[in-house]
C-alpha cells in the first residue's frame, strides 16, 4: 500500500518542479481515491470480488499499482501523472478489499484483532513514503517513488507464500448481479450503520494522512527552517505509523467490548484530538503538538478494521466481497470531498478551521455506532 501516498509525500518538490497550485497538488491524491472507487465498483459489477481467490487479486493489483507508480518517473508535469494515479488507485482496489476478505476467511474468533493487524500493516505502508522523504537519500522525489513501487510489488509477491484456503472463504459463481447484492446488503440495518460509521471515519482519515506533514510544516518552530520539509516528513511518518499500534489496540478492544463500542471510542478520541489541535496547534509548545498529532494518528485508524469486520459478520457469506466493495466505494468517495476541501479551507481560513471541519466526520460516525449498538443482530 506504500504506492498510495508515493506522490503525496513528495508534493513539496513537485509543487516547485511541476509548478503546482494547492488544488492541483491535491489531485495527486484525489486521483488515487477516484481510481480506487472505480476499481472497487468494477470488481463488484464483474463479480470478481466474490468469484476469484483473493490472493490472485492481491498479486495482480500490487503489480499493477507498482507499474503505475514507476510510470511517474517518466512524467514531467501533472497531466500525464493523473492517469497513472488513477491506475494506481484502481489496482489497489484489487489489494485492499480482497486482503480483508482473505484474513476474515481464516479467522472467526478474534477477527477484530486479525483485521487490526492487517490494517496496521496498511498504515505503516502508507507512512513509508514520508519516511523515505525524511531520510533524504538524495536525487529529489524520484527515489521515493522508485522505493515505494518496489515495496508495493514485493508485497504482492509475498501472498504467494500463503498455502491453502481459509475455511471461511466462499467463492460464488461469477455473476454481474454481485454489485446489486452488495447494494442490497444496505437493507440490513447493521450493514447500513456500519457503512455510515465508515463514511464518518473516512471523512477524517485520508485528509489527516495527506495533510499532517503540511500541518507540521506550518508550526512556528519549523517555519523558515531550511530542513522544515524533511523534519515535517519524519514527523508525518511517526504520526501516521503509530496508527499501526492503534489498529492492534482497536482490534483487542473490539474483540473484548464489541466492534461498535471500540469503533465509537476511537471516533471520539480522534475527533477530540482534531478539535484540540484546532485550538492550540499554533500556540502550544511544539512537543505538545507533536504528542497530540501522534495521538490523533493513533486513534484515527484504530477503528478502520472494525467497520470491515462488522460487514463481514452482518452480510451473507456469499455476498461479503461485494458488500465490502460497496462499503469501500462509499468511504473512498467521501475522501474525495474532504481531500478537495481541506487545502482550500487551509488556504482561506487556516488549519484551525480545517481541523474543525475534519472533526465533523467522527461525530457522525460515533452517532452511527451508538445506534448500531442498540440494533439487534438479525435472527
Amino acid at each position: 500500500m506504500s504506492a498510495w501516498f508515493s506522490a503525496t509525500a513528495v508534493v513539496p518538490q513537485l509543487r516547485v518542479e511541476w509548478s503546482l497550485g494547492p488544488g492541483q497538488a491535491a489531485l495527486l491524491t484525489i486521483a488515487v481515491q477516484v481510481g480506487f472507487v472505480s476499481g472497487a465498483l468494477a470488481s463488484a459489477v464483474t463479480g470478481l470480488a466474490d468469484a476469484v481467490a483473493p490472493r490472485r487479486l492481491v498479486l495482480v493489483g500490487a503489480l499493477g499499482a507498482a507499474g503505475c507508480t514507476l510510470g511517474l518517473l517518466l512524467c514531467s508535469s501533472l497531466g500525464p501523472a493523473l492517469p497513472l494515479r488513477l491506475g494506481t488507485g484502481a489496482a489497489l482496489a484489487l489489494v485492499y478489499p480482497p486482503a480483508v476478505r482473505e484474513v476474515a476467511s481464516w479467522v472467526t474468533r478474534g477477527r477484530g484483532l486479525a483485521l487490526g493487524v492487517m490494517i496496521g500493516a496498511l498504515t505503516v505502508g502508507s507512512a513509508v513514503p514520508h519516511l523515505v522523504t525524511g531520510l533524504d537519500v538524495g536525487g529529489g522525489w524520484r527515489p521515493v517513488v522508485a522505493v515505494t513501487a518496489g515495496l508495493t510489488a514485493s508485497g504482492g509477491l509475498v501472498v504467494l507464500a500463503v498455502r491453502g484456503q481459509g475455511p471461511g472463504l466462499v467463492l460464488g459463481a461469477r455473476r454481474r448481479v454481485s454489485l446489486l447484492a452488495g447494494l442490497a446488503s444496505l437493507r440490513r440495518p447493521r450493514v447500513l450503520l456500519a457503512d455510515l460509521g465508515y463514511v464518518g471515519h473516512m471523512w477524517e482519515l485520508y485528509a489527516m494522512w495527506a495533510g499532517v506533514a503540511g500541518l507540521l510544516a506550518s508550526l512556528p518552530a519549523l517555519t523558515g527552517r531550511a530542513d522544515a520539509e524533511r523534519l515535517a516528513a519524519l514527523g508525518a511518518f511517526s504520526c501516521i505509523g503509530v496508527g499501526a499500534a492503534g489498529c492492534l489496540v482497536g482490534g483487542v478492544l473490539s474483540d473484548r467490548w464489541g466492534r461498535e463500542r471500540a469503533a465509537g471510542l476511537a471516533l471520539v478520541c480522534s475527533g477530540s484530538a482534531a478539535v484540540l489541535l484546532a485550538l492550540g496547534h499554533d500556540r502550544w509548545p511544539t512537543g505538545w503538538v507533536l504528542v497530540l498529532c501522534a495521538a490523533w494518528g493513533f486513534w484515527v485508524i484504530a477503528d478502520s478494521a472494525q467497520f470491515s469486520a462488522l460487514v463481514t459478520e452482518a452480510a451473507p457469506p456469499e455476498e461479503v466481497g461485494a458488500a465490502l466493495a460497496v462499503q469501500l466505494a462509499l468511504g473512498y468517495s467521501t475522501t474525495v470531498v474532504s481531500l478537495w476541501l481541506v487545502p482550500r479551507v487551509v488556504a482561506g481560513a487556516g488549519w484551525s478551521a480545517a481541523l474543525v471541519l475534519l472533526a465533523v466526520g467522527p461525530v457522525v460516525g460515533a452517532l452511527a455506532m451508538v445506534r448500531l449498538a442498540r440494533t439487534a443482530e438479525p435472527a
